[in-house]
């Protein structure tokens, strides 16, 4: 493996996060280097669902990630129940498609961008202006964290500090078998979800997520009868089950000196949201325009700014998560008033404003009072 002798920014983790952060960087015109540990493909347990403003900030680092086999979905569907309501996006539309197939787009599109891609290599630590991989040190004028919700590099660089910090399970397995719906679907049970979402032809993602390290899927579908029907169909599973943590966290800071972290390594919110990927692109774009720039602070501001509405959107929603006769309310309410719905999913993508979150709940809240 070829080693350079220095880079202007050197990124320690080469999932979607680090691969993001490097496009963007590399867009702006910075020499980057990106290194992990392991070898592309990499997997992770998600509902490899991306949101309109997911797609659209994935396209702005050139990832046209609808010209590959991802399914288009138009929309969200909420289910509880007998109680149903859905929604189609104001504008543009969703994409699922299989993590591993985005990683290798990613990495494909970061080699052309004339990124220096380094797999299966061992970093051991950095310095002011240095990385050290495999016995070898890089000298770097910034260094970017994208190793994930365990970061090594936030602890290294003195970041660990949280307020805010809470966790729950994922459980990931594909079915073989055609979609039933245009929508993903978001079907809610008392201590957990299931989330479905189209990601190949004849092939749909199922992932489990709640409270209970020991739950999984096999032990939850009982209590979502009419998903446990149709899965009973499918000609084959496509995939074992695969586990993960959805963690909420809020650093405190999210660089020193002229470290930055992306992605997961720099907070996140509930995957209840699906707002994971549109959060890492869109911090990758707005730490690239602050590396440009020399000013790191420029970061921090857009990074808590970027984060404000998925956490509000996600603290909503896990509300609703832990009190089961009030999300049941809530679903007979919006199913009864789908405009609130329709508000409530534009401005979950930020198509209207977050001053509009008052004035939503406020609405929802009386309705709910009123069914």
């Amino acid at each position: 493996m070829w080693f350079p002798r220095s880079t202007d920014v050197f990124v320690i983790g080469g999932g979607p996060a680090g691969l993001a952060a490097a496009l963007a960087a590399r867009r702006n015109g910075l020499e980057v280097t990106v290194a992990d540990a392991a070898v592309p493909p990499i997997d992770k347990a998600c509902g490899e669902g991306i949101m309109p403003d997911g797609v659209a900030a994935a396209r702005s680092l050139g990832l046209h990630l609808e010209a590959t086999d991802a399914q288009r979905f138009c929309g969200i569907r909420f289910r509880e129940g007998d109680a149903a309501v859905e929604a189609a996006f104001p504008r543009g539309f969703g994409l699922g498609l299989r993590r591993t197939t985005l990683h290798q787009l990613m990495v494909d599109r970061a080699a052309q961008a004339g990124v220096r891609l380094l797999w299966g290599a061992r970093i051991t630590g950095i310095a002011n202006d240095c990385v050290y991989a495999d016995d070898r040190t890089i000298r770097t004028r910034w260094i970017v964290g994208a190793d994930g919700g365990q970061s090594t590099v936030r602890r290294w660089a003195g970041l660990d500090a949280s307020a805010h910090e809470s966790r729950r399970y994922g459980f990931r397995r594909h079915y073989r078998l055609d979609r039933w719906s245009d929508f993903m679907e978001l079907h809610w049970g008392d201590g957990c979800q299931l989330y479905i979402t189209p990601t190949a032809e004849r092939e749909v993602c199922v992932v489990l997520i709640g409270r209970d390290p020991k739950m999984r899927l096999d032990d939850a579908l009982p209590r979502f009868p009419e998903v446990a029907r149709r899965l009973a169909s499918a000609a084959t599973v496509a995939s074992p089950e695969r586990g993960g943590v959805s963690t909420s966290r809020r650093l405190k800071a999210v660089h020193r000196g002229n470290v930055a972290l992306v992605g997961d390594a720099s907070g996140s919110v509930d995957a209840i949201t699906g707002e994971g990927l549109c959060l890492l692109f869109q911090q990758a774009i707005a730490l690239a325009d602050a590396l440009t720039a020399g000013d790191l602070s420029l970061y921090r501001a857009a990074h808590r700014r970027i984060g404000r509405r998925p956490e509000m959107m996600a603290n909503l929603m896990l509300l609703l998560d832990g009190r089961g006769r009030l999300r049941r309310r809530a679903i007979r309410a919006l199913a009864a008033h789908p405009p609130l719905f329709a508000r409530m999913l534009a401005l979950h993508i930020g198509e209207i404003s977050n001053k509009e979150l008052l004035t939503n709940s406020l609405s929802l809240g009386w309705h709910m009072l009123t069914i």
